[in-house]
């Protein structure tokens, strides 16, 4: 069983899965990363120069060949919820925990990163709390739809949200073979 953390750019899926991988001793698997080496470029470089749709679809593949794996902590590009494929993929892979955020903490992670723009395409047209409000709006829906759980990371540090992720599996999901 995989454990897949879906949620919004900034909510904390690497920094949470790298310390929950090391926690339950599994491999980490930031599926972002992965397309980016598929792609030799950044995801700003593919959308930009391919679109949207084929970066969508390089990230299918990406996350096909990941959930033919087993016993990973994967994060997952923020938009992964937006193909039903995915969804399917991931449920039949193994756990998904949503990662959430207030729009207000993810402008502000977002805002002190200083390399996500370079890293990530903007979204919409307008500045970053709007990007932020609108995307939530669209995606919050799919999120709640496909998770099986969800932790918020406003105002807890990665150590206890792994510790709330690793508590709520125990109770309702197998993390042993």
């Amino acid at each position: 069983m995989n454990i897949f953390l879906i949620g919004y750019r900034a909510a904390g899926k690497s920094t949470v899965g790298k310390k929950l991988a090391a926690r339950l001793d599994r491999p980490f698997v930031d599926a972002d990363l992965k397309l980016v080496e598929a792609c030799a470029m950044s995801i700003n470089e593919c959308v930009n120069r391919h679109g949207w749709d084929y970066f969508r679809e390089k990230e299918k593949t990406i996350l096909k060949q990941l959930c033919r794996l087993d016993r990973q902590v994967v994060a997952t590009g923020g938009g992964v919820v937006m193909d039903d494929e995915n969804v399917v993929n991931m449920k039949q892979s193994g756990v998904l925990v949503w990662l959430r955020a207030a729009p207000e903490t993810i402008k502000n992670r977002i805002l002190q990163d200083g390399s996500s723009g370079e890293f990530r395409p903007a979204l919409t047209p307008g500045g970053v709390t709007e990007e932020v409000e609108e995307t939530l709006r669209y995606r919050d829906p799919l999120y709640e739809a496909a998770m099986d759980f969800s932790v918020f990371t406003d105002r807890s540090g990665p150590d206890k949200i792994c510790d709330v992720i690793a508590a709520k599996l125990s109770k309702g999901f197998a993390i042993c073979d």
